[in-house]
Order: C-alpha cells, then structure tokens, then sequence
C-alpha cells in the first residue's frame, strides 16, 4: 500500500505513523508483560515433574487470570488513549469553528483494516518526507498564531453572525409570505360570496322583470282583494247575526 493510498498530505501521514509506532511500541510492551506472566508461572511452579489434575488446572486458572487482567488492562487503556487522541483532533477544529464527523462503521471495514495492515508493513519503506523540527512537534498544536490566524477567527465568527441573521430574516419572511396567502385566499373567498350575491339580485331582479312574475303578481293581488272582499262580506253577516 503506498503513502499515497490513505488520501493524507506529508503532515497528516507523518502523524499517522507516530501514532502506529507509539501504539505498536505499547503493544510490545504489554506483550513483554503478558510472556513475564508465563515465566513468572514456569520459574515459581513448574519445579516438580509431575503434577496433579488439579495442580495444573490451579496453575491454569491462576495465569488466566492475571493474563486476563493484564489483556483488559490494555484493552481499557487503548481505549482511552484513543479517545485523547479525538479529543485533540475536535478541539482544533473547533478553534476554527469547524464540526468533525465519524463514521463508526468503517472502523469495522475489514478491506480498509487489511490496507492499513500492509500500509503499516511497508512503513520503513514508504516513510514520509522527513518534517522540519518546527512542523514534527509531539503534540498536536492548533494552527491558530499570527494576525492572518486571528482575522480569519474573526471573519468566520463574522459569517457565522450573519448567517444566523439571514436565517432568522427568512424565518420572519416567510412568516410574512404565510400570513399574506391566508389573507389573499380570505379576499378571493369574500369576493366569490359576493359574485354570488350580486349574481342571485341579478337573478331576481331579472324575474321581477318576466312576464311570468307580472302574472303571478296579479293573481297575488286578485287574491288580495277577492280575500279582503270574502273578510268584509263576513263581517257584515256577523254584524247581521247580532242584531
């Protein structure tokens, strides 16, 4: 796997190999510690010739033990290790204002472990460009000295501010953009139930002009009169009856 195969620049390849070489240098460690376990067991116990049953599986148990010990130690310790590491790589982006993502998943990606494997093999070969003592610092520095460094702290801050304030004028606009749509569809509707009122006294007053009304006004006041007749008619045969 050559150099440029992980996607990183000089810099960024050369961090990346001081981590292998500090994780391979405590993995040797740690290994020492687990082969002194077994010599610890060979030189203390294993002076007869002969053992019992249970003998050896008290001998087994107790190495597992502590092999089990010095192994989760190990495991824990990387752990955290790993987790400084991250927390060196966010709190230099966030002196930039920058949010870092991981995926999880490819931690588990067995091609790209296999290619970090055979990368971590050729290493000798394939060292990086040799770094100047000024950018080869053991530890992680924020590229953040100088005015050029400040000013461009500060214009981010500066575009972040205004972008806040773009977001809220949209907001409020589109606010606005709501609330009048709900007052044009208020007037469209208004105006349809007055088309429809104006369209109905058109309507009527279209049949007060038909001759089919004029007729039926007539026969309404025929029937007016012949009913105030038939009331007077009445009212006079009351009157007879009283007398």
């Amino acid at each position: 796997m050559k150099m440029s195969e992980l996607g990183l620049n000089d810099h960024h390849q050369n961090e990346v190999l001081n981590y292998m070489r500090f994780a391979r240098t405590k993995s040797a460690l740690k290994l020492k510690t687990v082969d002194s376990c077994f010599q610890d067991l060979k030189g203390s116990r294993l002076v007869e010739e002969t053992f019992t049953v249970d003998e050896v599986t008290e001998m087994l148990d107790g190495l597992q033990a502590v092999v089990h010990s010095e192994v989760e130690s190990e495991l824990i310790n990387t752990s955290h290790t790993n987790v400084l590491l991250l927390r060196q790589l966010f709190s230099q982006a966030e002196k930039w204002y920058l949010k870092l993502q991981t995926d999880i998943s490819e931690l588990e990606n067995r091609e790209l472990l296999e290619q970090i494997a055979e990368f971590e093999k050729t290493e000798p070969a394939c060292a990086p460009k040799k770094m100047t003592p000024e950018t080869n610092k053991p530890k992680l520095v924020p590229l953040n000295e100088g005015v050029t460094a400040e000013l461009l702290n500060k214009e981010i801050f500066h575009l972040q501010t205004e972008n806040e304030k773009l977001k809220n004028r949209i907001k409020t606009l589109e606010a606005q953009a709501t609330c009048a749509l709900d007052e044009k569809l208020k007037v469209e509707e208004d105006l349809r139930e007055l088309l429809k009122l104006q369209d109905q006294k058109d309507q009527d007053k279209k049949f007060e002009q038909s001759s089919a009304y004029r007729n039926m006004k007539e026969m309404l006041t025929r029937k007016n009169d012949l009913i105030k007749e038939l009331r007077k008619r009445l009212s006079k045969y009351e009157l007879d009856d009283q007398s």
